[in-house]
């Protein structure tokens, strides 16, 4: 077992304490660019129900200084809806945040952070970032707000209204921290934190989510997790192997069946041609080994 925590059991148990905010505004700060201030932890994981997603998925919902609300959210294992299930997260989150007769200038920006540990989509990169812009069709020109518009909402880019999304994929990283988000990614890989790294947040990450700080009782329910989330790794690795052997033995078979009924239309134009010439059915069925019904379904 490694000295620290890893970074998605850190957010179900000691990231929504207070005291240990420095540590996801030091994670936010780092990706987003911007200076991440918490001001509240808003819910816990909407998930403890489900027994299964209970290990493969963690999520956090923060209220920053600005009163952005940004969703964290882990996801360890493969899903093929992700993208929509982000969509849907966002939607949710905007509908429950307004109040009846509230000004559309008064709905909080949402912020998607994605932490997957699955091939999510094709790309080259690890970090991805979405947002939302109006392009012209006729002078592909990008819209921008008026004068008015920048007083009411703050901003001078329409993109800033709209729920912004980032997507890490973790697995995709080569493990060469080349900026402070990058050492950043290496700590959500590897679990470990080098000394030489100067990202805002790791330094107290490192102080604050060693595994010997943990209870006797908080141990053996972190080794547990860790556990489930080898049993659910190596499921899916079996379950892959088996359909990937099953598929080897279907298409085999499936290309004897195509073989053998290329064999035996082979044998059905042997067969038309000796008819032509004049032979015998018995004859032709000693050459083709076509059945005589076969053969009289050709005269």
């Amino acid at each position: 077992m490694k000295n620290l925590i890893r970074f998605d059991w850190a957010v179900k148990r000691l990231l929504r304490n207070k005291a240990n905010f420095g540590i996801l505004e030091g994670f936010l700060s780092e990706l987003t660019g911007d200076d991440i201030k918490i001001e509240s932890i808003l819910e816990g994981e909407s998930n403890k129900e489900d027994k299964y997603q209970k290990f493969n998925r963690v999520d956090v919902l923060v209220q920053n200084s600005k009163g952005e609300l940004i969703i964290i959210e882990i996801q360890n294992n493969q899903e093929h809806d992700y993208l929509l299930r982000i969509l849907f997260g966002t939607s949710i989150l905007l509908v429950n945040n307004i109040d009846e007769g509230m000004d559309y200038a008064q709905i909080k920006k949402i912020i998607s952070v994605n932490i997957v540990y699955f091939d999510l989509g094709q790309g080259e990169d690890y970090v991805y970032h979405g947002t939302t812009e109006f392009k012209g069709i006729h002078h592909h020109d990008i819209l921008k707000l008026s004068g008015d518009q920048e007083s009411l909402y703050h901003t001078g880019n329409i993109s800033k209204i709209y729920p912004e999304y980032y997507v890490i994929k973790v697995n995709q990283f080569n493990d060469i921290a080349r900026d402070t988000l990058d050492e950043w990614i290496y700590f959500l890989k590897k679990d470990e934190i080098k000394d030489e790294f100067k990202a805002k947040g790791l330094k107290e990450a490192k102080k604050q989510l060693d595994i010997m700080k943990l209870s006797e009782e908080e141990r053996k329910e972190y080794g547990k997790y860790i556990e489930q989330q080898r049993y659910e790794r190596n499921l899916i690795v079996s379950n892959y192997k088996v359909g990937e052997i099953k598929g080897k033995a279907e298409g085999i078979e499936d290309e004897r069946k195509r073989q053998e009924e290329k064999r035996r239309i082979d044998k059905m134009e042997i067969a038309k041609k000796c008819l032509q010439k004049g032979m015998t059915i018995d004859e032709i069925v000693d050459l083709t080994g076509l059945s005589r019904e076969e053969i009289e379904g050709l005269e």
